[in-house]
């Protein structure tokens, strides 16, 4: 259980601050970057969740994504080298597995894609979309934080891969199983 009784630390006023493992390194440190999108994620998909009340179970699914949103952050907030002193939480293939299984039962009702969808239709769907893109960016900055040579888990890499497809499919899920989607017309305005 994490227990904070000052909110305001001043530890960080110089620009830096500190991972799981108590090493002070940079805000705009890679590591920092990654959890940091992730944290933002987060924040959008509770914005989303303003719009659910009629989708109970995208709202139960979007309440478990952000609840495994903060274990992705705490994964990402804990450097693999040196090799912690205690059980870092990180994400399973389970979580990716969830996934997986919610997008397959999503995408069962809905019509094949014949465009590009353009975000909008309800305004459920429309966050989503946004979820999604800050999804995709997340998992830009945790492959950029691979490319710095640290290691970052496959299962938080498929997680966040995985996310942005969960994403999509529930922001068209929200759009009455697909039938509001906004279609993308190619050269529709020349």
């Amino acid at each position: 259980m994490v227990v904070l009784n000052k909110i305001y630390t001043r530890t960080g006023d110089a620009g830096d601050t500190g991972l799981a493992s108590g090493e002070r390194v940079s805000k705009c440190d890679p590591r920092v970057e990654a959890y940091g999108a992730v944290d933002e994620l987060n924040a959008v998909i509770g914005i989303a969740r303003l719009y659910s009340g009629q989708n109970d179970r995208i709202d139960a699914m979007l309440g478990r994504i952000q609840n495994e949103l903060f274990d992705l952050g705490a994964d990402l907030a804990t450097p693999h080298d040196p090799a912690p002193k205690w059980e870092a939480l990180r994400i399973v293939s389970s979580q990716v597995e969830r996934l997986e299984a919610e997008i397959d039962w999503m995408n069962e009702s809905l019509k094949a894609l014949d465009s590009f969808i353009l975000p909008g239709g309800s305004p459920l769907s429309a966050h989503l979309h946004l979820a999604r893109t800050v999804a995709r960016r997340a998992e830009r900055e945790a492959v950029r934080l691979v490319e710095t040579g640290a290691t970052v888990t496959p299962d938080a890499m498929r997680y966040l891969n995985r996310l942005s497809d969960h994403l999509f499919v529930a922001g068209r899920r929200a759009n009455a199983n697909g039938a509001d989607d906004v279609k993308w017309k190619p050269g529709g305005t020349r």
